[in-house]
């Protein structure tokens, strides 16, 4: 019974507690929904608040809202609310800044980098650098974005000199903080082969003095190849041992090694070998005749057989990148010099007696000859020409005058010739020729003839004998 009777009272009691709460709430609902309401513009929201406060700064206070000083709020923070209840609200935006060697925040209304520098009291030169956001990512922003700067960096521009070789020093103003960035800026281009100092990555100060030892081009042809390449040496050899390029024996350049290097240089490598040729030529012999008295006339034999010589000569042949270019004879000589073909003739006459139908004659020499026959009519004169029927020695022309060649039967010899009978060498002919003999006739008893027969030379012996007929 008396546990029944606690749990009442406990009942009791909770149930007063909690109709005082709901009627606090009650009131303070009331109380607070007859406050008057301020709209407050922060940030791109609305913002509603109820307060009684009076004044903007107050209100923004009981709101909770922290403002910093560079904040613009209007109405001003000391004004009092106005009719309309409402306060705007612009914060000034943070902006790093950096320059001159120190690193600040800096808040600011303002939008572009110019008038940010100029509000902070920092001015640019005519060579300084301004850098704008230098971290931001690139390609990641779109039309809606706000541009507002939030990091600037000036870099003040510093005297630099630049040296180069073959030229007079350069001196300029530049923002880069290294001296490879320095030259880049300054349009200079560099090359694996030219050489700098400091080094490139070394920093940059004002009076900072650069050296620069540029290469040039050149180009190197050799072995069938063309190498272009960047170098800063001074000559040709230098060059070339550089690249590893070597002469060996009569190698030469073109230009020569010691030759200094120019801008847009040609260097030709000439590989130069050298053989030398040893030819043999065959010197002809000759065919020589001696008279042989134990031989009879008009007989040969021969009395040697001929061998050809040799001539030697050693020839220097030069080659240039695998051409020839010139051969040179060094020596010559004759190993063995010909021997001559030597014919013996016969000089030792023998007269004989030939019998003929007009009865025996003597003779010393036979030849082979072509006959023909001529008269006075057909020897190529007009009658009323003077020399008509004269021969070449001034006789009359008649049966029993034969014309020769002089070579081979000399005029005033007697010969005989069968079937024509014994004729007397007094006459010539344009024709006759070597083993030709022309038959003289009468007008009026001509005999044609046209075939080869043997002459016979009638004794004397003349003083005066070709040994030797040609054919």
């Amino acid at each position: 019974m008396p546990a029944m009777i606690r749990a009442k009272e406990s009942y009791r009691a909770s149930l007063a507690f909690l109709v005082v709460f709901l009627l606090s709430s009650l009131l303070t609902v009331g109380y607070l929904s007859r406050r008057p309401s301020v709209r407050i513009y922060l940030d791109g929201q609305v913002i509603t608040v109820h307060t009684r406060q009076r004044q903007v700064g107050a209100v923004l206070r009981e709101a909770g809202i922290a403002l910093r000083p560079e904040d613009l709020v209007e109405p001003p923070r000391e004004a009092p609310l106005g009719p309309e209840r409402t306060i705007r609200i612009q914060r000034a935006r943070a902006v790093t800044l950096e320059a001159d060697g120190e690193r600040w925040q800096f808040y600011t209304h303002q939008r572009t980098p110019q008038a940010i520098l100029a509000e902070a009291g920092l001015t640019l030169g005519p060579y300084d650098r301004l850098i704008v956001n230098p971290t931001s990512p690139i390609g990641t922003s779109s039309p809606g974005d706000d541009p507002f700067p939030t990091h600037l960096i000036v870099r003040r521009a510093v005297p630099v000199t630049v040296h180069r070789s073959g030229a007079p020093p350069l001196t300029l103003q530049t923002t880069a903080t290294t001296v490879g960035e320095a030259l880049r800026q300054a349009g200079i281009t560099l090359y694996l082969a030219d050489s700098v100092r400091p080094p490139l990555s070394a920093p940059v100060q004002a009076g900072t003095h650069i050296y620069l030892d540029l290469s040039v081009p050149v180009t190197i042809q050799v072995d069938g190849r063309q190498i272009r390449t960047r170098t800063h040496r001074k000559t040709v050899g230098e060059v070339l041992a550089d690249l590893r390029i070597t002469l060996q024996g009569l190698d030469y350049t073109v230009p020569p090694l010691d030759t200094p290097l120019g801008a847009g240089q040609t260097i030709r490598v000439v590989r130069v070998q050298e053989d030398v040729l040893v030819q043999q030529e065959p010197i002809p012999f000759e065919t020589t005749w001696q008279p042989d008295p134990e031989l009879e006339l008009d007989q040969q034999r021969l009395a040697q057989e001929g061998q050809p010589g040799v001539y030697e000569q050693r020839i220097r042949v030069r080659y240039e990148n695998g051409q020839e270019v010139s051969r040179t004879v060094e020596s010559e000589r004759v190993i063995r010099p010909p021997q001559p073909r030597v014919y013996s003739y016969g000089t030792k006459i023998v007269v004989r007696t030939l019998e003929t139908p007009e009865g025996p004659v003597e003779y010393w020499r036979v030849i082979r000859m072509l006959a023909t026959s001529y008269t006075a009519a057909t020897s190529g004169k007009s009658r009323d020409h003077p020399r008509y029927g004269i021969t070449a020695t001034g006789l009359k022309m008649r049966k029993g005058i034969v014309a020769v060649d002089p070579r081979v039967i000399s005029l005033g010899s007697r010969v005989y010739v069968p079937g024509y009978g014994i004729g007397l060498a007094a006459d010539t002919g344009g024709a006759i020729k070597g083993r030709r003999i022309d038959l003289g006739y009468d007008e009026d008893n001509l005999v044609l003839w046209y075939r080869w027969v043997d002459v016979y030379l009638l004794t004397p012996v003349p003083d005066k004998i070709r040994y030797v007929l040609r054919p």
